[in-house]
Order: structure tokens, then C-alpha cells, then sequence
């Protein structure tokens, strides 16, 4: 009894410190104009991806607005992020259109409370930590595929074809354009190819715009001067829906199951990825993923109650967040806010938008999706990330994202333990006894720290050496010293990159020493060494970098023969 309630205690405990705090609310008081503004910029790029992707899941656009406006602001209010923006994603659609074929518009809302009760469960277990060690060619390769999907679901629509038929979402994209070419009629691909056209040319000409409600405007009122037979979103409820339970068929839990683990498992996923490129693209923000888990988790408990799809945080808008000057939840806040306004105030004027612009729309957002970049220094960083990468992708694709996640985390998997049984070996070393903490103190006194990297530095354990790395306090040099680093993949060296910015962005200068040749394929496949290089800071030797680190702080002599003895 005694240990049932500690048990209890401590899940009470741990629930408490999920729930909002007051605290949370202190940057909105800073700048509240500046977080208003972003907000309204947000919802003026969401209005079109909301409606685009309730058409896409099969429930409607009015589903898709509402999911923006109930979950948005839940999740601004109860997530773990000051800066992020949640609604309905590209990817969550994916998993969703398989459903209502199966189940129906109700399957989709029991799928959405399902995965919110799994969010929760996950946040009270404190598995938020868990997702960071993803591999990067896993996440980039899940991203890529899903970005496939999506834009092959667009075709139907973007073809104008509306009874196209098939298992898979290839299938049904090779029916339709069939189907289109035997019958071909080119205003809903023109029309998607221009929207798709500007929201691209535009971004690259006035990344600030929001080009891709100006060209879902645009076609909506060419289409209409010139009279052309598109089919639309059609007539939206007057207002939000008022809540019902209505949905829920207790007797569907166990066949729902499946869907409601995968909705969960992208939903903390592609929230808690957001949350930290959020992170990366402001100065001084740090999101707590557990909470973040559970904000995520009862805006999708409650968002099926008013008809809403299942929800996540989104990149795209959180990246406009961040860049329109948000500083608080405030922004997003008002990004809901802004939407529920255009909900009850502006329903018939949506109603006239053709499928084929919003088809256009994700069409682009699935290029904006894939940076080819990264997909080709990852493919030219090992055989092994590569081999990841492309598995899967392909699995993604072809077969589902709960598939493609567990084939390229078991790959990685595999590949990283292989890695680290060709690594291990015995090194016979000199018995050293002598105690040279006044040499490393004499370095740490002219705010020098070096520090020396054991081992492989791979996806396993690359997030503690950032934060470990990002905690250096009171230094003007970091040395890191690389000859005792037995292997490093993609997201290793990717980390590492990260640490030297975050390092850099607080004016500490880092220097590299004793990377090996293989060291430098992969950082410089990864664009990691590039700049060291020209800057002039990677070393054979730790003390080549010493005696470099002390003219950088103060023009001082080169390392003492003790100190060149101690870190060597």
C-alpha cells in the first residue's frame, strides 16, 4: 500500500510540474505589440495551409481551421515552448487519409483523443528526452518521404480529377493521372502550378510576404472572372462547432489502436523537432519536452470534441513566428485568435477557393520541405547514413511512417553498434601518477578550457556532448580535442556544428585539434569544417591550439612544456 501511494505521490508530482505557470506569461509583458504583430503575420501564413490540410485529410476545410484555432491555442497556452505554432501539418495528413477510407469522419476524431491520451501518458512518463536521439538520416529521411506523400496526394486534385481510386497514395496519384489523360483539361493544373509558381518565385523575392495567401486570392478570383468549373471547398459552418462526444465508438478502440500510435508517435516527433529548431533560431530559449508532450497531448483530447483533426506543432509557422519577432506564447495565442475571427467573420469567401490552389499550396510547401543539401552531404557523409537515409525514405513512401521510423532507428542501430565493436581495441598506455591540476588551472586562469572527446561520437550520445558543451561558462577558447574520438556519423558531427554556433553566437572562439582523416570527410560533408578552416582553427596537436588560443585571448607566450605534456 505504502509503495502504491508513493507511486501516486509521484505521478501527482509529476503532473503538477506539466501544468502552466505564471511565469510563463513574463516575456509576453515585454514586448506585447511586437508578439501581436507576429501572431497576426502566423495566421495570415496558416489560413491557407489550415484550410489545405482538412481538405487533404478528408474532413473538410472546416476541420482544418478549427484544429488551428482549438489546438493553436491550447498548445501555446499548456506546451513547453514560448515560440512555437501548432495545428493541422502535411505529415499528420498522411496518416489521417488512410483512416477516413477506413473508418469514416469519426474514426479520425476517436484516432485524435486516442493519441492526446498517449501524449499525455508519454509527458507523465518523462519520455521527452527520448526523441532527441533520433538519428539525423532518419529524421531527414522520414521528412523527405513525407514530403513525397504529401505532394503525390495533391495530384488528384491538382489534376482536377475527383473519384480517383487505389490502396496506396501512389496508386491513387497514377490513377488519377490516367484518368487525366484520357480526359485532360488543363485549368485545375494550371491553376495549381501557378499558385505553387508564386508562393516559390515570391519567397525568394520577398521572403516576408505571405505569398501563398496572395495566390490562393488570386486564383480564387481568376477562377471565378474567367468562370472556370473547379471544384471548391464549398460552404463552411457558420462559426466554431459547438463540442460533442458524439464521435466516440468504444467498440472501434482496438482497430483504431494502430493509427492512434502512429498520430502520437509524429505528433511528439515532429513537436518536440520543432521545439528545437525554435530554440536554435532565437537566443536564449530552452523548451522543456515533457511539457511540450503534454500540451501537445490535451489540445489533441479536446480538439476532436469541436470536429478538429489531430494536431502538432508546425516548422513552417513556427519559423515565421520566430522571424516575424515573436518573444512569448502571446504570439501564437493571437495567431488562434486571428483564425477563430476569420471562422465566424469570413466563411463565405472561403468557400469559393478551388481545390487545385490549395493543392497548390502544399505542393509548394512539400519544396520548401526538402533541403537538398542536407539530403546530399548526408548521402556523401558514410555509406552507412546513406544507406539510413534512403531506407527510410523509401519505406516512408511506399509502406507507412510507423514502418520507415522503426526500419531506420533498427538500421542506425545496428550500424552505430557495428561502428563501436570495429573501434574497440586495447592500447597499452604509460602508468602517468603525477598530478597537473596547477597546469590546468593555469589555463582555465587565462579563460582557456580544453577538452578531450573519448570515444565514438555518434547519434547515441551526441545530445548530452552538446548540452554538456553548451554549459561552459567564464571561457574565451574552448579546445576541442578530437584525436581519442574513435568514430563519427552524420548527426555526431552535425551536433558538434551545433555546439561550435551556439559557442560562437556567445563569443567564444573553438578550436579543433587532432581530428583525423576521417574526421574531416564527414565535418566537411556536413559544412562543419569550412569555416574553421578558413579561420584558421583546426591543429594537428593540442599544443599547436594552446599556443594559438593564448596569442588570441591576450598576445600571451606559447604553451609551457608542462601544460604542451598534460594535454597532448
Amino acid at each position: 500500500m505504502a509503495i502504491y501511494t508513493k507511486a501516486v505521490r509521484g505521478a501527482a508530482a509529476r503532473v503538477a510540474g506539466l501544468l502552466p505557470r505564471g511565469r510563463d506569461w513574463t516575456p509576453a509583458r515585454r514586448a506585447p505589440r511586437r508578439d501581436l504583430l507576429a501572431g497576426l503575420t502566423v495566421a495570415v501564413v496558416a489560413l491557407p495551409l489550415a484550410l489545405a490540410f482538412g481538405v487533404t485529410s478528408g474532413l473538410g476545410a472546416q476541420a482544418g481551421l478549427v484544429t488551428a484555432v482549438v489546438a493553436g491555442a491550447l498548445a501555446a497556452v499548456l506546451g513547453g515552448s514560448n515560440l512555437q505554432v501548432s495545428g493541422p501539418t502535411g505529415a499528420m495528413t498522411v496518416v489521417l487519409v488512410p483512416v477516413v477510407a477506413q473508418f469514416g469522419p469519426s474514426g479520425v476524431l476517436m484516432v485524435g483523443a486516442m493519441a492526446g491520451v498517449v501524449l499525455v501518458v508519454l509527458a507523465v512518463a518523462r519520455a521527452g528526452r527520448f526523441v532527441r536521439y533520433l538519428p539525423t538520416p532518419v529524421v531527414e529521411g522520414f521528412t523527405a518521404g513525407i514530403a513525397v506523400v504529401i505532394a503525390l496526394q495533391q495530384v488528384p486534385a491538382a489534376l482536377g480529377i475527383g473519384d480517383a481510386h487505389g490502396e496506396k497514395v501512389w496508386a491513387v496519384a497514377a490513377d488519377a493521372a490516367v484518368r487525366f489523360a484520357a480526359h485532360p483539361d488543363p485549368a485545375a493544373p494550371a491553376t495549381a502550378i501557378g499558385v505553387a509558381a508564386v508562393m516559390l518565385l515570391g519567397a525568394r523575392w520577398r521572403p516576408r510576404l505571405p505569398f501563398s495567401l496572395i495566390a490562393v486570392a488570386a486564383a480564387t478570383g481568376l477562377a471565378n472572372l474567367a468562370g472556370l468549373d473547379l471544384a471548391r471547398i464549398g460552404s463552411l459552418p457558420a462559426g466554431l462547432p459547438s463540442p460533442s462526444l458524439s464521435f466516440l465508438h468504444l467498440d472501434a478502440i482496438g482497430r483504431l489502436l494502430p493509427s492512434a500510435l502512429a498520430v502520437a508517435a509524429l505528433a511528439a516527433l515532429e513537436s518536440l523537432l520543432c521545439a528545437t529548431v525554435a530554440d536554435a533560431m532565437s537566443v536564449g530559449e530552452h523548451h522543456d519536452p515533457d511539457r511540450e508532450l503534454f500540451g501537445q497531448g490535451l489540445a489533441n483530447l479536446v480538439t476532436p470534441v469541436f470536429g478538429g483533426v489531430p494536431a502538432t506543432a508546425a516548422i513552417a509557422r513556427t519559423a515565421v513566428n520566430v522571424r516575424a519577432g515573436a518573444g512569448s506564447r502571446l504570439a501564437a495565442l493571437t495567431h488562434a485568435a486571428v483564425l477563430a475571427v476569420i471562422v465566424l467573420a469570413a466563411g463565405p469567401l472561403v468557400a469559393g477557393i478551388p481545390l487545385a490552389a490549395l493543392a497548390g499550396v502544399l505542393l509548394a510547401t512539400t519544396v520548401r520541405m526538402v533541403e537538398a543539401g542536407s539530403l546530399l552531404a548526408l548521402a556523401r557523409a558514410t555509406r552507412g547514413d546513406a544507406l539510413v537515409l534512403a531506407l527510410t525514405f523509401t519505406v516512408t513512401v511506399a509502406v507507412d511512417l510507423v514502418a520507415a521510423i522503426a526500419v531506420g532507428l533498427g538500421v542506425a542501430v545496428v550500424l552505430a553498434l557495428r561502428a563501436v565493436a570495429r573501434t574497440a581495441r586495447i592500447e597499452q598506455v604509460p602508468l602517468d601518477l603525477a598530478d597537473h591540476s596547477a597546469e590546468e588551472h593555469q589555463l582555465l586562469a587565462e579563460h582557456i578550457v580544453a577538452y578531450r572527446l573519448d570515444g565514438p561520437l555518434f547519434f547515441a550520445a551526441a545530445h548530452q556532448f552538446l548540452i554538456q558543451l553548451s554549459e561552459v561558462a567564464d571561457v574565451r577558447v574552448v579546445i576541442l580535442r578530437m584525436s581519442r574520438v574513435t568514430t563519427i556519423d552524420a548527426t555526431g558531427a552535425s551536433v558538434l556544428g551545433d555546439a561550435i554556433a551556439r559557442l560562437r553566437r556567445r563569443g567564444v572562439t573553438v578550436l579543433l585539434s587532432g581530428i583525423t582523416a576521417q574526421h574531416e570527410q564527414i565535418l566537411t560533408a556536413l559544412g562543419v569544417a569550412d569555416r574553421l578552416r578558413r579561420e584558421g582553427h583546426l591543429f594537428p596537436d593540442t599544443p599547436a591550439a594552446i599556443a594559438h588560443a593564448r596569442v588570441h585571448v591576450d598576445g600571451a607566450c606559447p604553451a609551457t612544456p608542462q601544460v604542451a605534456k598534460v594535454l597532448n
